[in-house]
C-alpha cells in the first residue's frame, strides 16, 4: 500500500510538534506539508531539537490547493480555524482535529463555550467525536475526527463503562484534575505571567471551564442517562501530563473489585488502557512520553465511597497519540503503529 500522504496545520505548537515527533516514526506515512503562521520559511527542528535531523519539509502557510495532494490533514489550529479548512475539503481527504471545533454535536453550545459562531454548521453532522476506545466501530464512517480534550480524556475514560454498567451512581461525582502548563499551549507563560508557573498550583475555570460541556454530552450519550459531576481543574508546576482524581459512590452490592472487574473487562483488547491493582497510588512519572492511560481504583474511608485516579499524558494520550490511534483505526494500521 502506498504511504499516505500528510499535512499538518499548527505544527509549530506543543501539540503540533508532538504529533510530528509520533508520525516520524509511522511507517505508513509521509509528512508532505507542514503549515504555521508565523513561522514561514523556518525548519520544525527550531521548535524541537529532537526533529533537527529530520528530513522535514520547511513550514508553509496553509493554502487550499495544498488539499489536492494529501489525504489526511491534521489541524492542531486555534478553535475555530479548522472549521474553515472543513468546508474546503476534497472527497479523499481525512480531517483529524485537535482543537474544539467539532467536539461538540450543537452549534449553540460550541458558541456558548467558546465564543464563536461555528462556520461549518453542516459538517457537524459529518464528524466524530472520537475516543478511540469508545467508539472505535464507529470512527472509520466519518471524514472530520475530533480528537477529544486532554481533561475529558482522563475523565471518560474511567466513567463511561462503570456508570453505563451502573455500578457506580451518576450523581454527584466530583473530579479534580491537575495538568502540566503545556495544556495552554506557547502562549502561556505571557497568559499566566503572574502565576509563578514553576512554583505554584492555580485553580482556574471553576464551573466555566470549556471541557465541562464536552465531558456533560459525552457522559450522557454514552451512559444513556443525566449524569450529575462537578469539575475542578488546575494548573500545575510541571510541563507535561494529568492526574485526575475522581469521587464517586458505588451502587448496591458493589465493592472496589466489582470496579476494577468491569473496568478490566471493558478494556481487556485495549493496548493504552492500564489498569493498576487495586489501591494502587499511582502519579503521571507512570505515563509521561506514552499514549497509555493508567487507572486506579481506591476505596475511600467512607463505606460505598470510591477514588479513582487517572493519569495520562496530556500531550499523547490527550492529544497527538490519540489522533495517531484514531489514524491507525481507520485505515486498519496496527493499534500501535508510531506509538510504541
Amino acid at each position: 500500500m502506498q504511504k499516505l500522504n500528510i499535512l499538518v496545520a499548527g505544527s509549530t505548537g506543543y501539540i503540533g510538534t508532538e504529533l510530528i515527533k509520533l508520525l516520524v516514526k509511522h511507517k505508513e506515512v509521509n509528512i508532505r506539508y507542514l503549515c504555521g503562521n508565523t513561522s514561514v520559511g523556518k525548519n520544525i527542528g527550531s521548535f524541537d531539537k529532537s526533529l533537527i535531523n529530520k528530513k522535514l519539509p520547511k513550514i508553509i502557510k496553509f493554502n487550499e490547493k495544498l488539499l489536492t495532494d494529501v489525504d489526511v490533514i491534521f489541524t492542531a489550529l486555534p478553535n475555530g480555524e479548522a472549521q474553515k479548512i472543513s468546508n474546503k475539503l476534497n472527497n479523499h481527504n481525512t480531517l483529524i482535529d485537535l482543537s474544539a471545533d467539532f467536539r461538540l454535536n450543537k452549534a449553540k453550545l460550541y458558541l456558548k463555550y467558546y465564543k464563536i459562531k461555528h462556520s461549518s454548521v453542516k459538517n457537524i453532522k459529518n464528524s466524530i467525536y472520537a475516543l478511540p476506545e469508545i467508539k472505535k466501530r464507529k470512527i472509520k464512517n466519518y471524514k472530520i475526527i475530533s480528537c477529544p480534550g486532554c481533561y475529558p480524556t482522563s475523565v471518560l475514560l474511567p466513567l463511561i463503562p462503570l456508570i453505563k454498567s451502573n455500578i457506580i451512581s451518576r450523581k454527584k461525582i466530583i473530579v479534580d484534575s491537575k495538568s502540566g502548563y503545556s495544556g495552554a499551549g506557547r502562549g502561556v507563560h505571557k497568559k499566566y505571567k503572574k502565576k509563578n508557573l514553576y512554583e505554584s498550583l492555580s485553580v482556574y475555570g471553576i464551573k466555566t471551564h470549556r471541557h465541562n460541556s464536552e465531558i456533560q454530552q459525552e457522559l450522557d450519550l454514552e451512559t444513556g442517562k443525566k449524569v450529575e459531576f462537578t469539575f475542578t481543574p488546575h494548573l500545575s508546576p510541571m510541563f507535561r501530563g494529568i492526574l485526575t482524581t475522581i469521587y464517586c459512590s458505588s451502587t448496591k452490592k458493589h465493592n472496589i473489585n466489582s470496579i476494577l472487574l468491569m473496568l478490566k473487562t471493558f478494556y481487556k483488547n485495549e493496548k493504552f488502557i492500564k489498569i493498576a491493582k487495586k489501591n494502587s497510588f499511582i502519579s503521571t512519572n507512570d505515563v509521561i512520553n506514552t499514549n497509555n492511560c493508567l487507572i486506579s481504583v481506591c476505596e475511600s474511608k467512607q463505606k460505598n465511597q470510591f477514588i479513582i485516579l487517572s493519569a495520562i499524558d496530556n500531550l499523547i494520550k490527550g492529544g497527538a497519540g490519540q489522533a495517531i490511534q484514531n489514524l491507525n483505526l481507520i485505515y486498519d494500521f496496527k493499534k500501535n503503529m508510531g506509538l510504541k
